[in-house]
């Protein structure tokens, strides 16, 4: 009897060892776990290829691409805008004209009206 129960209690362990790790695995992003394990290479390998100086000048690269890419889209957004704005004047002036030509033709027709 003592061994059946010590193969359900070890069986029963390892069943809610794998359920526990499922679950574990759901909640656990590949990427997260690469950084984890990246970290602790890190660690255990600080001569390792990567250096701290390359990853802040790749850091700074980012930067500055995204910086320069953001630059560019507002840089292109503003040319846009002001292009809006010069259609618009444009558009004012020749209402304005329009609005001058009818009160002149008001003011012909009122004139051979009297």
């Amino acid at each position: 009897m003592k061994r059946y129960s010590t193969v359900l209690l070890l069986g029963t362990l390892t069943m809610t060892n794998l359920a526990h790790a499922d679950t574990l695995d759901g909640l656990f992003d590949n990427s997260i776990v690469g950084s984890i394990t990246q970290a602790i290479n890190d660690a255990y390998k600080p001569n390792d290829s990567r250096n701290d100086d390359n990853d802040d000048r790749n850091w700074d690269d980012q930067n500055q691409r995204r910086n320069d890419d953001d630059r560019r889209q507002y840089e292109d957004r503003h040319r846009q805008l002001e292009d809006r704005r010069r259609q618009l004047d444009e558009q004012q002036r020749q209402l304005d004209n329009q609005r001058r030509q009818l009160e002149d033709d008001e003011r012909r027709l009122d004139d051979d009206f009297r």
